[in-house]
């Protein structure tokens, strides 16, 4: 199957479906991928979309042009018009901020983190604020070595959203996080490498190649299992151990059913290839 998909943000956002593979691209590069409301929106859809579609394997999020994967939300981009509201309504009403954040960016991220699928960031340029999270919220991150992250909000003299601080603090430790917060202070792509924050490092005239290998290999495995793999591994810093030793034994049961798993088996037994289906 092959499919370009029509977007409400028009080609701001873009998604092609071809061989089991969703390939959402940023398209903004004349104003550094920054992310407008509908773009946001648009990508938490198809993330979420991909979870029930047979016909997706795995997610992989990268964007247009050298210089920048996403550089967060596009502050200069106007609101939705607010709601109607009593004459003697406050302009601001508490809870409204909050419910921005969550319905906003952190919806965003929780989409991509709860995908039944493997979600891959191919981040081709600079990742700052929320586009650095979008990156650190995905399965797998391949960056480009011209690449850099930017935990940018300090400079903004704003908190840290789009979940990062959840995000961060587990991927690189309490310390490294709290550095890259108070100082904001750009981080080279080797140097994300090295701390964990990146699995693949490469030139950037082999980014593309190596998602389309990365996202090939996934896309021919036992998705149900590497979708229970993901939500094991993201859960387990969560729960205690009998918990996490809980969900480990319902989760094998549960795989044991699928045709996956019996045509894994199968294989081994006959001392020949697996041929995964998805399901």
């Amino acid at each position: 199957m092959s499919e370009t998909a029509e977007s409400p943000a028009g080609d701001d956002v873009t998604r092609r479906i071809a061989d089991g593979v969703a390939w959402i691209t940023l398209n903004r590069p004349d104003a550094g991928n920054a992310m407008t409301g509908a773009m946001r929106d648009q990508i938490s859809e198809w993330v979420k979309d991909a979870s029930s579609d047979l016909f997706v394997r795995v997610v992989v999020i990268t964007a247009a042009g050298e210089k920048a994967f996403c550089t967060g939300a596009d502050l200069r981009g106007g609101r939705a018009a607010p709601r109607p509201k009593p004459d003697d309504a406050p302009e601001g009403v508490m809870g409204d901020g909050a419910r921005i954040i969550r319905e906003g960016w952190q919806r965003l991220v929780g989409t991509i983190l709860d995908c039944e699928k493997p979600v891959i960031a191919g981040v081709n340029g600079t990742a700052a604020g929320g586009g650095m999270h979008l990156a650190l919220a995905c399965d797998l991150v391949v960056a480009a070595e011209e690449s850099k992250f930017i935990e940018v909000f300090i400079r903004r003299g704003i908190a840290p959203d789009a979940g990062g601080a959840w995000l961060l603090t587990r991927l690189v430790g309490l310390q490294k996080a709290k550095e890259l917060f108070f100082f904001g202070d750009d981080l080279p792509a080797a140097e994300a490498y090295r701390i964990g924050l990146v699995n693949r490092l490469v030139p950037r005239s082999e980014l593309q190649a190596t998602l389309e290998e990365l996202a090939g290999r996934l896309a021919e495995g036992p998705t149900k299992a590497i979708g229970v793999a993901k939500w094991l591994t993201n859960r387990a810093l969560d729960v205690d151990r009998a918990t996490s030793f809980h969900d480990e034994a319902m989760a094998q049961e549960l795989i044991t059913h699928t045709i996956d798993s019996k045509e894994g088996i199968a294989s081994f037994v006959e001392r020949r290839p697996s041929t995964f289906k998805g399901w």
